[in-house]
């Protein structure tokens, strides 16, 4: 029966690929789970050190994709959801398309990224005498928690109750690598009996000046009072501590490594996979090396070139990521920037969480172009935003800057491209179907 289950996936994998129907991401593992509902466990008891999952709201992919190529720096074979399908159906394709067509997969680690929600899931699907008995290791980290798709996962308080829960069933041996500088991330490792690393930053000269609007995550989990912060880096993400019961931020264990990439989120993602690597007893050397020429993942300021012109994709799918990312866009001198808002499953349905995102940090000089299934519902809250623009100092009054909406995201590629100078970069900020379309349209070529 396995034979069959895995040669179908092998063949729905290559047929998605060979007619450019994606990457045949998804849908082996569904099948798959169809017939065998515990297959994973087969492929998990395969894997020789074990396996590493990253679980979090934003920078999920970025920090996979830095562990794989530090662990391959090392000399291990890494098996990696690289496609970003990262339910239980993707996981499994990963495996599927990896593997021989009798099942068999020759790999030192896996390095998956895990949706919010299906941590639980992929944790009962982990043999857990592998652990004890074969001295593999599961390394857990725990990046972050925004709200993120509302329609979806409900409010941060829900995922982080299942993943305490999750973690009290976890096997002992289970390592844990969590982010102490957010409140909620850092209270599940206070919980935790398991062997853990703290990372966090501190760069005071980061500090927001002002607090944002997407703040999710400010009592204290352990007597209900306001936090208070020495300072915040974006978000709910800063130095915390409570006034009332004393409970504070956790010292991290790893506080400082040079990023390969711009933005404080990325400084995040970088320590969580400095954090692996200590625990691996891999050298800063060998970790420098392999981040020096780090690549970002698909979509994840991903660089793109067409006819001479730069692109720059930024994915930007909830409000203390969007509110980090047009930071660190306006910071490497957008000029114009191409929104692209999708409603659709992976985006979730509910867009209200636009207006939680600070556009009015965009400076006059941008001229914001916008398209997606849900181009005018942006187009809206970008005109409440102008109004607060600063006015140059030499300005009679505040100088109009028009809002470009095209309905056909194709025709906004085109207008962007048009009017961006081959000295300057288009930057382009997407909700996560709106990415991959983009891509698709620039590339010729589905992700998934």
């Amino acid at each position: 029966m396995l034979p069959l289950i895995i040669f179908t996936g092998k063949f729905i994998s290559i047929i998605s690929r060979l007619f450019n129907l994606g990457n045949g991401g998804t849908w082996p593992g569904e099948i798959a789970l169809r017939f065998k509902p515990d297959i994973l466990q087969t492929y998990f008891a395969q894997l020789e050190k074990g396996c590493i999952l990253v679980v979090g709201t934003n920078g999920k992919t970025t920090t996979t994709l830095m562990i794989k190529k530090i662990l391959e720096k090392e000399g291990y074979k890494v098996l990696h959801n690289d496609s970003g399908a990262n339910l239980l159906n993707g996981v499994l394709s990963a495996l599927i398309r990896k593997s021989s067509w009798t099942g068999k997969i020759k790999a030192d680690f896996g390095v998956f990224e895990i949706d919010e929600n299906t941590l639980p899931s992929v944790i009962s699907n982990y043999p857990n005498n592998q652990l004890s008995n074969n001295k593999k290791r599961l390394i857990i980290v725990f990046l972050n928690l925004f709200r993120d798709q509302l329609d979806r996962y409900g409010e941060v308080d829900v995922i982080a109750e299942k993943w305490a829960k999750t973690m009290s069933k976890m096997p002992r041996e289970t390592e844990i690598i969590l982010n102490a500088d957010d409140p909620q991330i850092a209270f599940l490792g206070k919980a935790s009996k398991h062997k853990k690393i703290y990372f966090g930053l501190n760069e005071p000269k980061l500090f927001l000046k002002e607090k944002e609007h997407a703040t999710d995550s400010i009592f204290c989990l352990n007597c209900g009072s306001r936090l208070s912060y020495d300072g915040i880096y974006y978000s709910h993400i800063g130095i915390w501590k409570c006034g009332k019961c004393g409970e504070k931020r956790p010292k991290p264990d790893i506080s400082e490594w040079k990023s390969p990439l711009a933005g404080v989120y990325n400084k995040y993602n970088t320590l969580a996979a400095v954090g692996v690597a200590k625990l691996l007893g891999i050298t800063d050397k060998k970790v420098n090396l392999a981040l020096a020429d780090f690549s970002p993942a698909f979509g994840r300021q991903e660089e793109i070139e067409i006819n001479g012109k730069k692109i720059k994709i930024f994915l930007s799918k909830n409000p203390a990521g969007f509110n980090e990312s047009l930071r660190t866009v306006i910071s490497l001198g957008a000029k114009e920037i191409l929104f692209v808002l999708n409603d659709r499953i992976p985006d979730g349905r509910d867009v209200s969480w636009i207006w939680d995102v600070d556009f009015e940090m965009l400076p006059f000089y941008v001229t914001p172009v916008v398209s997606g299934d849900r181009a005018y519902d942006l187009a809206l809250r970008l005109k409440y935003a102008k109004p607060v623009h600063k006015i140059p100092k030499n300005a009679v009054s505040e100088p109009e800057t028009p809002i470009l909406v095209y309905e056909n995201l194709k025709k906004a590629l085109e207008f962007c491209l048009g009017s961006t100078n081959r000295k300057e970069t288009l930057f382009i900020m997407a909700t996560y179907s709106a990415m991959l379309e983009v891509r698709k349209i620039l590339k010729g070529r589905k992700i998934l």
